[in-house]
């Protein structure tokens, strides 16, 4: 699981053998049957999830009971309820994995810790929240105005491997629209 960690890492940041060890270390190594829970909405969120294999999702469950996907987390992904990990407050959504993955654990305090580690570290951590801030946003305002065959095509640009992977009711619980509406859209693209 650490050699995919650290394939990951070399495209971002240098760093020796020896801080690779140590950075190592921060990590807990877990493997994920389908179907388990990491998260649950109202619990307090203790680590950030980097996936080495497989797929996790995190999602809300609205009060008529519907999931509703917010983010889907494949091969060299970060998923976690940022807020609910840096506040110690309950979390907002769930987690759970679509497959059998494993995954890496870090800490609350895993940002402290590997900035201490690569003195750049804290640069390259920064950039990553602000790519996930900006992505959420991106994500919302495709959310509220761009069609559905937009929203689907933005998602085959993001996740090119998921769509492939997970069933057809979560793509479009991820796109908010019916799994028909997303069949009709599939044929009207593969078309084009």
């Amino acid at each position: 699981m650490l050699d995919v960690l650290k394939d990951y890492l070399r495209g971002k940041i240098s760093f020796t053998d020896e801080q690779f060890k140590a950075i190592g270390d921060l990590y807990t190594p877990k493997k994920i049957s389908k179907g388990t829970i990491l998260l649950r909405e109202g619990e307090v969120c203790q680590h950030n999830f980097f996936v080495t294999r497989g797929c996790l999702r995190s999602y809300v469950v609205d009060k008529n009971g519907k999931e509703h996907i917010i983010q889907f987390a494949p091969e060299n992904w970060w998923i976690s309820d940022q807020n609910s990990l840096l506040k110690q407050e309950p979390a907002m959504f769930f987690i759970d994995a679509i497959e059998e993955s494993e995954v890496l654990l870090s800490e609350r305090d895993f940002n402290e810790k590997f900035s201490a580690i690569l003195p750049n570290g804290g640069q390259m951590m920064q950039t990553l929240f602000h790519n996930s801030f900006k992505a959420m946003q991106k994500r919302v305002i495709n959310l509220l105005g761009a069609s559905a065959e937009e929203r689907y095509l933005e998602f085959i640009k993001l996740y090119p491997t998921v769509a492939l992977r997970v069933p057809q009711k979560m793509i479009a619980s991820y796109l908010g629209i019916t799994p028909e509406s997303l069949s009709r859209i599939r044929k009207d693209v593969a078309h084009q």
